[in-house]
């Protein structure tokens, strides 16, 4: 073993352990990665070491062919939603709800197709109201209904190539590995790169590497998503535990009653002479002041400069665990009219809304004061949720993670825009503009021409989708301020950063140093074997790191060990694309998992109960499945 193959193997082993210690996000793991990678590469000689090939490449990675294609399915997926056609599909299925599987049934299948077609992230979204406004309708728990709706939507991104980064990656990588296994076999006639074309039957020198196309993955991923959904809505939501099931019957978490009050300032009362905005350091944290109750009866925005006195009256927010010990701690009366203005607050121009943290949201691990400037203080942060449960805590030293349930208090005018700037998914169900589904037909035909230049092989798939997502721009459909805005930034410099990582791994010869070493313990069991090893693997590294990482890793060491054993690469690369997508074990191993964490009121423990025999079953299926349809 090489120096260079034993630095890039313990940055590879720094960088997963990086991962699973989950402290640092991934898009900053896969940066220090890199960083590492060229700190190393220097000392070790920069032009004699064989970890970067030129450093004046190193962020080659970010003009990847998959890393574009990424940003341009969200983008696209943005336009979908734009034109109505997800709301359109969700109204079409609401007569299905009235019986309890055929209601799974529905929700799951429209999601696994949306996922097909758009960022399995975005089509889980986009049903999440849908499925919580039906399930306050059928009075049913959300618990049975969301889990499979996240499966389903992780099922639906294996139907087809830009269902989800992996097949992304694995698709773009294909065809550059077989570019460097043609110009290795030409080069030494003897390698075992020219022995695997001669096992294939195939002439090197007229041979075109080709990347896999839109529709390569559908033959497997759709089988086993179609077989996933069956599993879920029949069996798999039997399994969650009936001791998670939130209480159906309820649209909100919270009961915003609860959390709002009136008080009047008594004779002899400790916030006397305070000013309001000193209340909550003086009350630790445990009240908030929004507004000011005038003697005609009507509410204002208090001015943070306002000297409380005796006989002020205030609208306060508070949890309600803290509201009984705050009142005779600092001698605080209720107001005689409270219960009556409180339950016409909905008819004024307040509004409360709760809405979830989703993965690409700026609040990702940030609090409260994060959350005041970028609202510019005009919105309130009346509780928070984690896991279906309300935080009894100071709300201002809650730290925001993906799934939190945010209840928030705003003005009706810019409520909406702040939720939108902060990339927030309201959990009521959307009303659909007026006329919005007149652009449906328009957005589909252009994102089926998109996918038809391509699969007639007129223009390749990243050059397909940006002339899609200009027609979108054109069309008005895709307004030119919420291009960027839909990327997922963490996901792109994850691509970027790690795609060198993933070819120092082979330009070091390290993939063929783990093939090898994986050829030898398995030298005596049948290729089918290896392949659902192989699975396995990549299956228990989704499930505790991101799946793109984890695609980047293991696709280069199954290509290795396809060579090694003389067979095919294509079913060894379709091997890690369904298993770099299947990661129902936790609700960390997948962005569709965190998402429905709080709404579904689930613990960490209960997604292996229903994910593990659903992984189980795809790795019986899909080893058939992948031999059947890329022989080896």
């Amino acid at each position: 073993m090489t120096i260079d193959q034993i630095a890039i193997l313990l940055i590879i082993v720094m960088t997963f352990l990086l991962f699973i210690w989950g402290r640092l996000r991934y898009d900053i793991v896969s940066i220090i990665a890199l960083g590492t990678l060229f700190i190393v590469d220097q000392v070790l000689g920069g032009q004699t070491s064989s970890l970067i090939m030129d450093g004046s490449n190193l962020f080659i990675g970010f003009a990847h062919p998959a890393v574009i294609t990424v940003a341009l399915v969200l983008i696209i997926s943005r336009a979908l939603q734009n034109a109505g056609v997800v709301e359109l599909i969700s109204r079409q299925i609401a007569p299905f709800s009235k019986h309890q599987v055929t209601h799974i049934t529905s929700l799951s299948g429209v999601a696994a197709i949306l996922s097909a077609i758009m960022n399995n992230v975005g089509a889980l979204a986009l049903m999440l109201p849908v499925a919580l406004k039906s399930s306050v309708k059928r009075k049913r728990s959300p618990s049975i209904l969301l889990m499979p709706l996240a499966f389903a939507s992780i099922l639906g991104g294996m139907i087809t190539m830009i269902g989800t980064p992996p097949n992304i990656i694995i698709s773009t990588f294909r065809k550059i590995q077989l570019i460097d296994l043609k110009a290795r076999a030409l080069e030494d006639v003897s390698s075992p790169a020219a022995q695997y074309f001669e096992s294939q039957n195939i002439n090197v020198v007229q041979f075109q590497p080709e990347a896999f196309t839109m529709l390569d993955f559908s033959p497997v991923g759709g089988s086993l998503t179609l077989l996933g959904v069956l599993f879920i809505a029949l069996i798999g939501w039997r399994l969650i535990p009936k001791k998670s099931h939130k209480k159906p019957g309820t649209e909100s978490l919270f009961s915003i009653n609860e959390y709002i009050t009136e008080i009047r300032i008594p004779e002899k009362s400790k916030f006397i002479g305070l000013k309001v905005r000193e209340i909550e350091n003086f009350t630790e944290d445990r009240l908030t002041i929004f507004g000011f109750i005038s003697e005609d009866e009507n509410v204002y925005t208090p001015s943070q400069g306002h000297i409380i006195q005796e006989g002020d009256r205030f609208q306060i927010m508070a949890d309600p665990v803290d509201l009984k010990v705050m009142m005779d701690e600092y001698g605080l009366r209720f107001t005689k009219l409270m219960r009556e203005r409180i339950d016409s607050l909905k008819d004024n121009q307040t509004a409360f809304k709760e809405v979830l943290i989703k993965p690409d949201s700026p609040l990702e691990n940030r609090d409260r004061d994060y959350l005041r400037k970028r609202t510019s203080n005009t919105l309130v942060l009346m509780a928070v949720a984690r896991q279906g449960e309300p935080i009894h805590k100071r709300l201002g030293n809650v730290s925001f993670r993906v799934g939190d349930v945010l209840l928030l208090q705003g003005n009706v005018s810019n409520l909406d825009d702040n939720i939108s700037l902060l990339d927030l998914l309201p959990l009521a169900e959307r009303e659909v503009t007026i006329g919005v589904f007149s652009k449906v037909g328009l957005a589909l035909l252009i994102f089926g021409s998109a996918i038809a230049l391509n699969m007639f092989g007129v223009l390749p798939i990243t050059l397909a989708f940006v002339g899609a997502v200009l027609a979108y721009v054109f069309t008005g459909i895709l307004p030119l301020r919420e291009i960027y805005r839909q990327i997922d930034w963490p996901i792109i410099v994850l691509l970027g950063a790690m795609i060198p990582v993933s070819n120092a791994l082979q330009t070091t010869g390290s993939t063929q140093l783990i093939a090898d070493a994986m050829v030898s313990m398995t030298n005596s069991l049948p290729i089918w074997v290896v392949l659902i090893l192989i699975m396995i693997i990549t299956m228990t590294l989704s499930d505790i790191i991101n799946n793109a990482a984890t695609a980047l890793i293991m696709a280069p060491i199954a290509v290795e060990i396809a060579i090694s054993l003389g067979v095919s690469i294509d079913p060894f690369l379709m091997s890690v694309a369904v298993g770099a997508s299947c990661a129902f074990l936790t609700p960390i191993g997948h962005q569709c998992n965190a998402l429905i964490l709080a709404p579904g009121g689930y613990r960490f423990s209960d997604y292996w109960r229903m994910g593990l025999p659903l992984e189980l079953l795809i790795i019986i299926l899909g080893t058939p499945l992948i031999l059947y349809f890329w022989p080896l």
